[in-house]
Formats: structure tokens, C-alpha cells, sequence
């Protein structure tokens, strides 16, 4: 006789029978869910029929939004160039340059500079006073503003490049290329204002030092114009040099007038007229002589103030030429350091705009032909399809809840909580 011995099932029939019971598990969940979206079809219609049309209305009333692009290229870093711009302004905005705040120069290529001055304070709030920006945006504050302008503003580099997009959106088109354009404008104001390279230094000093040296020449100048129309002095050189030609001429003229006058004394007497004439003659010609070498004409009536002779006496000379030289050698010397200083103050300016880092503007600002946004149909799907979401979770969540046992901790403690919220407001 033949005993049958029942053995218990294997491991592989247990896990089978396991996984064969998870799999109708999950197709009864499926079919359960789906009988309770069937049965409730009609909250489903009606929930995303109301959203639709609601959705509708809504992004009908939505502002059209209009994009305005500018690509810009900034300057090579090297030397005095951007990183000596490295000066991130504060956020103080509208205040002038009191906010300078953190320092860039850690950065290693000039867009990321470019960037992060265009983010500053100063900037944003220049646009927002030329703009008006606050009562474009309906804000109250100046930090409120200068976030919504923050959010509408799109500031990207292209790694491989180097190129900086400038992306500003906007309700109106004109004022989205405006404020694109506003961007540019403010960003090379203020690389001119933070510059702090050594080219402006020395155009500083330079300049400095030119108008002391233009005031000190202007002061040399008057001395030596002063003691030229007292003294009567132009050039004591050509001055001397006439003077002595001068002198000679008359005394040669007076030594032929001397003989002139023994030669006619013999012949007519010392009675005659020519020879009174001739003594006339030759008494002019002694006191031009006279006044012309510096002696005494007093005797002569003549006065040192004689407008017929508005030169100096040639005994003079020497002593006013010591004064006369060194006042125009001062002129002289002033000139030639002001002559320098002018031409290294022209190179310096030339240096400085040199070294000041400008935009390279790849592409300009345009008034944007198509609006950019709200994209409506995306909308209107999105919040369809989110309602029908809503609604199903809704409905899982309420037959959960009807499902519990009135003794399940997790239901006692929710009723527990409305309870309470019920019974305050009606305190309230």
C-alpha cells in the first residue's frame, strides 16, 4: 500500500501564487477606479467645461507681451581694460555711484563684469526713472520695481563667444526696444563713470598741472608786457642794435654838418644865412645824439618823456637788459612746459579713451514684429488638464474616505480638527 505524501508547495509556486494575487490586485484598483470615473463622469464634464470656458475669459483678458533683443560683444580684458572696471554697484539705486559695493575683479573675462553691471543698482534704477517704471508696473517701491524689471529682463552669455543677449520683455513694444536700448546707454555711461585706470590718473594730474602752468605763464606774461611799456622795451637786442646804427648815422651826419659849417664860415662869414642854417642843422643833429646815447639834455630841453623818441637811451640798455632777459627767458620757459604738458595731455586723453572698455553692439535693438506671449492655448490645455486631474484626485480622496471604519485613528483625528476649526469660527 502505497502512502501518498502531500508536500507542502515550493518557494516558486508561493512567489508565483503571490505574484499572481498582486497582479489581480492592481486590475481590480484599476477596474474599481475607472467604474468610479465613469459613475462620476458628469462632475468630470462639467468641472472641465467650467475651467475651459473659465480659462478662456482669462487669457483673453491677458496683456500681450512683446520681446525686444540686443546682442552686444564686450571688449577684451587686458591692461587698463574691464577688469579695472571690476565695481559692482549697490543696491541703492538712482543715487549716483554711493552704492559701489562689491569688487569683480576676481572674475576671469569681461562679460561676466558686463553681466553683473547690467544687474547693478545704478542701472536699474536710472531705467526706472527714465522710464517711469514704477507707474508702468503699478509699484509702490523702488525695490518692487527694480524686481519686476529684474524678472522681465533676460541676460544671457554664450560661453563659446563671449556674446551677451539682452532680452526685455514688455506690454508694449516700443517701450520693450526702448528699454533694451535704455540697457546699452546706462551700461556705457557707467563704464565711463567706475573706469579708475592709470590713463585717467595721468590725464588727471596732467590736466591739473596745465592749468597751474597756463596760470603761472599768464602771470610771467603780464610781468614782462608790464615792464616793457614802462621802460619802453620790445627787444633789447634789435633795440641795441638799432640804437648803435642810429648813432653812428647821426654822428656821421653831425661830422659832415661840422664841416659843412667851417667850409661855409670861410666863404660867407659867420653872418650869412646858410651858415646860420647849417649851425641849426648841426645843433639838431648833437641833441639827437645826445638823447640817443643817454647824456644829460636837460640843458637842451628835452625830457626823457619826448614822444618823438619813444625808445630808451642806448646807456640804458644794458642795465634794463639784464631785466628784460630774465623776465622773457621766464616766459620762455613757461611757454615750453605749457607747449609739453599740452601735447602729453592730447596723447593722455587719446590713452584714456583708449582704455575705457565700450559695447560692441553685434545687434541692435528692433521693434518686435509678433508678440511673445502669454502662449493662450497652452494655458487653456494646461489648466483643462489640470482640472481633470484635480477632480479624479478629489474623488479617490472622498471614496477613501468614506471607506474608512468610523474607528480609524486617522479618520477620528480629521473630524477632530474640523470640529475645532467649525467650532471657533462660529465663536467668531
Amino acid at each position: 500500500m502505497t502512502t501518498e505524501i502531500l508536500n507542502p508547495p515550493s518557494p516558486i509556486s508561493l512567489r508565483d501564487g503571490s505574484s499572481h494575487s498582486n497582479v489581480a490586485s492592481q486590475e481590480s484598483n484599476w477596474v474599481t477606479n475607472a467604474a468610479l470615473f465613469w459613475e462620476n463622469r458628469r462632475v468630470f464634464l462639467r468641472v472641465c467645461v467650467t475651467i475651459f470656458l473659465l480659462s478662456i475669459a482669462f487669457v483673453l483678458l491677458l496683456p500681450k507681451e512683446y520681446e525686444s533683443t540686443t546682442r552686444i560683444m564686450p571688449p577684451e580684458q587686458g591692461g587698463n581694460g574691464a577688469a579695472l572696471l571690476a565695481a559692482l554697484v549697490g543696491k541703492g539705486g538712482g543715487g549716483g555711484l554711493s552704492g559701489l559695493a562689491s569688487s569683480l575683479l576676481g572674475t576671469k573675462n569681461s562679460g561676466a563684469l558686463f553681466i553683473a553691471l547690467m544687474h547693478s543698482g545704478t542701472i536699474s534704477g536710472h531705467l526706472i526713472d527714465r522710464f517711469g517704471l514704477q507707474q508702468v508696473y503699478h509699484t509702490s517701491y523702488r525695490d518692487s520695481t527694480a524686481k519686476r524689471l529684474a524678472h522681465l529682463t533676460k541676460i544671457t552669455e554664450d560661453t563659446k563667444s563671449g556674446i551677451i543677449t539682452v532680452v526685455v520683455t514688455d506690454n508694449n513694444r516700443e517701450r520693450a526696444r526702448d528699454l533694451a536700448q535704455g540697457y546699452l546707454d546706462e551700461l556705457n555711461k557707467l563704464v565711463s563713470r567706475v573706469n579708475t585706470s592709470s590713463a585717467r590718473r595721468e590725464r588727471e594730474f596732467i590736466e591739473e598741472r596745465l592749468k597751474t602752468v597756463q596760470a603761472e605763464l599768464q602771470q610771467a606774461q603780464m610781468e614782462l608786457s608790464d615792464f616793457s611799456s614802462k621802460n619802453m622795451t620790445i627787444d633789447i637786442k634789435e633795440q641795441t642794435k638799432a640804437t648803435v646804427e642810429e648813432d653812428a648815422k647821426l654822428e656821421g651826419q653831425l661830422i659832415a654838418g661840422e664841416s659843412e659849417l667851417d667850409s661855409l664860415r670861410e666863404i660867407y662869414g659867420n653872418q650869412n644865412v646858410r651858415v646860420r642854417a647849417s649851425e641849426a642843422r648841426n645843433m639838431v643833429l648833437q641833441r639827437e645824439l645826445q638823447r640817443a646815447t643817454g647824456q644829460d639834455t636837460k640843458a637842451l630841453g628835452i625830457t626823457d618823456g619826448d614822444s618823438t623818441r619813444p625808445y630808451p637811451a642806448l646807456k640804458q640798455l644794458p642795465q634794463l637788459g639784464v631785466r628784460w632777459a630774465n623776465l622773457y627767458r621766464t616766459v620762455r620757459i613757461h611757454e615750453t612746459v605749457f607747449d609739453l604738458l599740452s601735447e602729453e595731455y592730447e596723447m593722455a586723453r587719446i590713452e584714456e579713451a583708449k582704455s575705457i572698455p565700450t559695447v560692441g553692439v553685434v545687434d541692435f535693438p528692433g521693434l518686435p514684429e509678433r508678440k511673445s506671449g502669454p502662449h493662450r492655448i497652452l494655458i487653456i490645455l494646461a489648466s483643462t488638464t489640470l482640472s481633470a486631474v484635480f477632480t479624479a484626485l478629489f474623488l479617490m480622496a472622498k471614496r477613501s474616505w468614506y471607506s474608512m471604519n468610523e474607528a480609524d485613528p486617522c479618520r477620528a483625528l480629521v473630524l477632530n480638527i474640523t470640529t475645532t476649526i467649525r467650532q471657533y469660527g462660529d465663536r467668531r
